[in-house]
């Protein structure tokens, strides 16, 4: 019975992806932890530290998925320790070659080597998801970059802009974040077989070769020295997912409060039989936005738990190490179910370009008040005409009318302007900057990085 909300058959797809969850299965961890020791035993062999045919009846017996996991957790239970049980169980399966099992080699080397072959298996899904979800801001960019709508600081309507625009700033997030994920690619695929101090003693003088030779088998890149006290890699990569996840979950709830009933301007995918309340039969609930924007916090939470893991006393100890294994899993599987979810909320997402215009004239004409001060400040001064324009905001406001009238009825400003003069500055389609080539800017650069290839 599953006791952790990943893993609840009626939830765990709000907090993770069952392929992701794979990977970070206890079946997966063990298989990933016999490659390893495989892996060891065949270089060890090649290598002649340990006879030949021991190694290669280890390669060919040594069988994760033929394992009793449950056989294996009684055992540590007795032991007391998180690997023995599993060398036991190996020794048992190969036979007399299981004396040259784990030869060398200290806990550590197995189950961080191991965590990141499983991390290798994240990371693939990792960049794969990220680079889908650009490719479709991209789209969306190129498709609404000259939508008109309003801009909002602080909450409150500021000036006009566009939704490609909006949607460009994120294309350009997830552009530096493909960028950091494959910068740290080669940092974080490391493996480590080196020992209990990371010395290579117990292996002699070839301990530097066994290591190399075991994690090309693996397919890992091998480190300039042990890091066992140096947890910075995961640590990096813990960093990066953050940096993923925040913009997920500000996506999410910038989507959550765009559809909103009052503004209305977008929607997330709507599918028949989908109920929103229990009691409230007519509503539409941004649940899918909601689970997006929701997960950064704990991720966040995961990911300051593997910065703890950098301090380390002497040469190693398992007060931090432990807490990677809670960590780690975590912001994996946190960070595949937003990306998932992002993806398909941008692919079915309802655009209410009608509200949107609806809702760039609210204030009467309020929204365009930096315009009008500009072009009345190339006549009387700019401070000059914020002075004055403030005060016809303010009046246009407090009395509720239209901004228009308030500057036509202003003794001074009206004889700055002409009223058709005045109806061009208050058009909000005049008045988006560059927000469109901002958008063509940011694709093109997108475009040519050549992360979304």
């Amino acid at each position: 019975m599953a006791s952790h909300v990943i893993d609840y058959l009626i939830l765990g797809n709000n907090f993770s992806t069952s392929e992701m969850r794979a990977i970070w299965s206890e079946q997966n961890r063990l298989e990933k932890q016999v490659a390893v020791e495989v892996a060891l035993a065949k270089a060890q062999g090649e290598l002649g530290v340990i006879p030949c045919d021991a190694a290669d009846a280890i390669v060919a017996k040594a069988d994760a998925s033929k394992l009793s996991i449950e056989q294996i957790a009684k055992q540590a239970a007795k032991a007391k320790h998180s690997l023995m049980s599993t060398i036991n169980a190996l020794q048992d399966q190969v036979g007399d070659a299981g004396q040259f099992i784990h030869y060398g080699a200290t806990t550590q080397d197995i189950v961080d080597t191991a965590t990141v072959l499983q991390l290798k298996q994240s990371f693939a899904i990792i960049e794969r998801d990220t680079k889908l979800v650009a490719c479709e801001l991209k789209k969306l960019a190129k498709q609404y970059q000259y939508l008109p709508m309003v801009g909002r600081t602080h909450g409150m309507q500021a000036l006009p802009t566009t939704f490609g625009f909006k949607l460009a700033v994120w294309l350009d997030e997830f552009v530096r974040h493909l960028q950091r994920l494959s910068e740290i690619k080669q940092r974080v695929l490391v493996g480590n077989i080196s020992g209990a101090i990371c010395t290579y003693a117990a292996m002699g003088e070839l301990g530097v070769q066994v290591e190399a030779r075991t994690l090309t088998l693996l397919d890992l890149n091998t480190p300039n020295i042990g890091w066992q006290a140096a947890r910075d890699r995961f640590s990096e990569y813990a960093s990066v997912i953050g940096l993923i996840s925040g913009t997920l979950g500000k996506m999410g709830n910038e989507f959550y409060n765009l559809m909103r009933t009052e503004i209305n301007e977008v929607e997330e995918p709507f599918s028949d039989g989908k109920i929103g309340s229990t009691t409230m039969p007519h509503k539409r609930n941004p649940a899918a936005l909601e689970g997006l924007a929701s997960l950064t916090a704990p991720l966040l939470k995961s990911v300051a738990l593997i910065h703890e893991s950098m301090k380390v006393e002497h040469e190693r100890d398992a007060m931090s190490w432990r807490a990677e294994w809670i960590a780690l899993p975590e912001i994996n599987l946190y960070l595949s179910s937003q990306l998932q979810t992002a993806l398909a909320v941008l692919q079915g997402l309802k655009v209410n370009a009608e509200r949107m215009l609806t809702n760039l004239t609210l204030q009467n004409g309020l929204l365009l008040s930096e315009k009008v001060m500009f072009e009345i400040g190339k006549r009387l001064g700019k401070q000059t005409a914020h002075r004055l324009v403030y005060q016809s905001a303010m009046q246009a406001f407090e009395q509720n009318k239209t901004f228009k009238a308030v500057l036509l009825a202003d003794p001074i400003l009206n004889k700055e302007f002409t009223e058709d003069e005045l109806d061009s500055w208050l058009e909000p389609v005049n008045y988006v900057g560059l927000a469109p080539e901002k958008v063509e800017q940011v694709i093109r650069y997108a475009d040519q990085s050549g992360v979304l290839v």
